[in-house]
């Protein structure tokens, strides 16, 4: 099993970032596909999650401003951040569960500048 994420980096505030995370190794398609969140020195938080038929739900401080999405042909998740913010500044960590079942990718490190 693995997820890789990607897309993170060095933004202004205002502007939009895509984040990326390629699934391989399960059933991608029964799978919740959630994206969380850290911040230093604090626990992961959810930020958003998707269903396998894409029923999704957001934290309500993202919720207008970041659209979770995925494509089960090609065993890929999305997190369409868009009006970042530095408060949105936090590692990313792509996770996919099912049952019992909870898999973690890497982090990737999102930077919003003011």
């Amino acid at each position: 099993v693995q997820l890789q994420a990607s897309g993170g980096g060095l933004v202004q505030a205002g502007q939009s970032l895509r984040l990326s995370c390629a699934a391989s190794g399960f059933t991608f398609s029964d799978y919740v596909m959630a994206w969380h969140r850290q911040f230093p020195g604090k626990q992961r938080e959810l930020v958003a999650h998707i269903s396998g038929r894409g029923a999704a739900d957001y934290l309500h401080s993202v919720k207008g401003r970041f659209f979770v999405s995925r494509d089960n042909a090609l065993n890929m998740a999305y997190l369409q951040m868009n009006n970042v913010n530095p408060e949105d500044t936090a590692v990313y960590y792509c996770n996919a569960q099912y049952g019992s079942q909870n898999y973690w990718g890497q982090g990737t490190k999102v930077t919003v500048s003011s």
